[in-house]
């Protein structure tokens, strides 16, 4: 049931948290913030997903790695947490813009280290390409922080085959993050997806049930609802299953900002889409 992140030896529970509701517009204060993220923990999430550029605006970047590293001084004693940090877009006016320079990317990471008051960062992604800057510049400079120790493993976000291809002659690639849900589906229609499993690369899907306004969509899909209802769950759960029957190397991280959602994502990895004759996503659009 365990996943197991890219080529490295690090296993986490199948569920992930992804952090950013945490710190963006109309997040929750703090001790309800931090409240979900040690909720999390206790229902068994060991994968935490955050960025240097969740936040409001550029100032207050690094919000939510502060947030995070706060909470992890009130995990349950013992407990194991993987935090995956992302570098490459900024927040000014509370836009989000891509800035890819090396030099850019190297104080981005040197500040999450910072923020998140540790030595090394187990999985830095590379937030988003820059148009302005060539791809393999970027990744570049994540080799170099990778060969001096500040970074462990490197990821991409919201990239595309190519991508993936050209950073693989740079550094081992360990994580693909991009946007994917019942309702979205471009990644496994292109096969990024499924080259990732072959390439040994774990996918990761943020939005894994539709994100901040297409989650409302959910319930609303018929399939979804009798789906639900027949296995006496959520119509999240049942799209949080979908994905986890993608493949061992499917790893979703639905947002929360309340203690409750987490919880109850959590119980996906019990939801078995098995007997359903049919695959949602192909009833959905």
């Amino acid at each position: 049931m365990r996943r197991v992140i890219g080529s490295t030896n690090i296993e986490v529970f199948p569920i992930g948290l992804g952090a950013m509701p945490l710190s963006i517009q109309d997040r929750p204060d703090k001790e309800q913030a931090e409240a979900v993220i040690v909720a999390a923990v206790e229902a068994g999430v060991e994968f935490i997903d955050t960025a240097n550029c969740y936040c409001i605006d550029n100032t207050d970047f690094g919000h939510n790695e502060r947030l995070i590293s706060a909470a992890m001084k009130n995990l349950p004693r013992g407990a194991q947490v993987t935090i995956a940090t992302k570098g490459g877009l900024t927040r000014p006016e509370g836009r989000w813009e891509t800035d890819g320079r090396p030099e850019s990317l190297r104080r981005a990471c040197e500040q999450s280290l910072r923020n998140l008051d540790v030595d090394t960062i187990v999985l830095y992604q590379y937030h988003a390409p820059d148009s302005s800057v060539p791809f393999t510049d970027s990744v570049g400079e994540l080799a170099r922080l990778r060969e001096e120790g500040k970074i462990q493993h490197v990821g991409l976000s919201n990239v595309d085959r190519h991508h993936v291809d050209a950073a693989r002659e740079i550094v081992p690639i360990v994580s693909v993050q991009n946007r994917c849900h019942v309702l979205y589906k471009h990644d496994l229609n292109s096969g990024l997806l499924d080259y990732c499993g072959k390439a040994g690369i774990t996918y990761i899907p943020y939005s894994p049930v539709g994100g901040g306004r297409g989650h409302k969509r959910l319930p609303q899909v018929a399939t979804l609802s009798e789906i639900a209802a027949g296995h006496d769950t959520s119509v999240y759960c049942v799209a949080l299953a979908w994905l986890l029957h993608k493949g061992q190397h499917v790893l979703p991280i639905p947002g929360a900002s309340r203690a409750a959602s987490i919880a109850d994502s959590v119980k996906a990895v019990r939801c078995d889409l098995i007997d359903i004759g049919h695959d949602p996503v192909e009833v959905t659009r």
